[in-house]
């Protein structure tokens, strides 16, 4: 697992949020999880707290308005030094652009846009240093994969719009592409198959480091959550794949020593 590149290089994964309808019970799971505790952010898109660890800022959930009803699912933001020009380059290259790009009060300015596969992800400008917590302590976001039925269809796209190279992990029944900004992997694709669940489709995945993968399960089950995937050994560390209490999906693992990339762990 490596850091997240810290120079927010465009195209780093540099912050992660999550959309749902009960801000103050979400509040209490992650805090209680991850130890987070939360401070009100740019109010945008309606009521949204920034969660801290040890007084950095490592995520953002916000609150959905109470007629919308959308899928409840963490969102990682894609760096970018010109959300406008990146928000055109994701429609000319066959992405969707669903809400932006718009200004976050004096944060920054966002978009959410979608892939031609149709997985969900943010475009951050920003003109604050967000996200600043050092990846790889216990509750912080630590990697972000891609996961989709086949990462040839995607693969262009990314490269195209956020200046990725590719690296791919030759076998012959995995598919998976590392993505490089300045010779550092930053994230990943994933290619399932029909392994892809059929109720979620192509996603990008957030991984949380923990300091034991077994507890943080079990703890998302007392708080209200659920364990999609018990832990397991991965070649990046031990993992599990769990949901909160309204369904958002996500990876928690305590990284091996000088782990890599999570090939092979999702």
């Amino acid at each position: 697992m490596t850091e997240a590149h810290a120079r927010r290089t465009p195209g780093t994964p540099c912050w992660v949020s999550l959309i749902v309808h009960g801000l103050t019970t979400t509040q209490e799971f992650y805090g209680a999880l991850f130890d987070w505790e939360f401070r009100p952010g740019p109010d945008q898109l309606g009521p949204y707290v920034r969660g801290l660890l040890h007084g950095e800022e490592v995520a953002g959930i916000g609150q959905l308005p109470p007629d919308r009803h959308l899928p409840i699912a963490w969102t990682t933001y894609l760096a970018t030094d010109d959300a406008d020009a990146t928000a055109e380059a994701v429609r000319s290259c066959g992405g969707t652009v669903a809400v932006g790009p718009l200004d976050a009060g004096e944060a920054g300015r966002l978009a959410i846009a979608s892939d031609p596969g149709g997985a969900v992800f943010g475009i951050w400008q920003g003109s604050e240093h967000i996200g600043t917590m050092k990846a790889g302590v216990p509750g912080t976001p630590v990697w972000n994969e891609l996961v989709t039925r086949e990462t040839s269809m995607v693969a262009k796209f990314y490269q195209t719009v956020f200046g990725y190279e590719t690296e791919a992990v030759v076998s012959a029944d995995f598919d998976y592409q590392t993505l490089h900004l300045d010779g550092v992997a930053v994230a990943a694709l994933h290619g399932v198959g029909h392994a892809l669940p059929r109720d979620r489709g192509p996603h990008w995945m957030t991984y949380f480091e923990v300091a034991d993968t077994d507890r943080a399960a079990a703890r998302v089950v007392e708080l209200g959550g659920r364990v999609l995937q018990p832990p397991r050994e991965g070649s990046s560390g031990r993992l599990a794949t769990v949901a909160d209490p309204e369904g958002a999906v996500f990876t928690v693992i305590r990284s091996a020593p000088g782990g890599g990339p999570a090939e092979g762990s999702a």
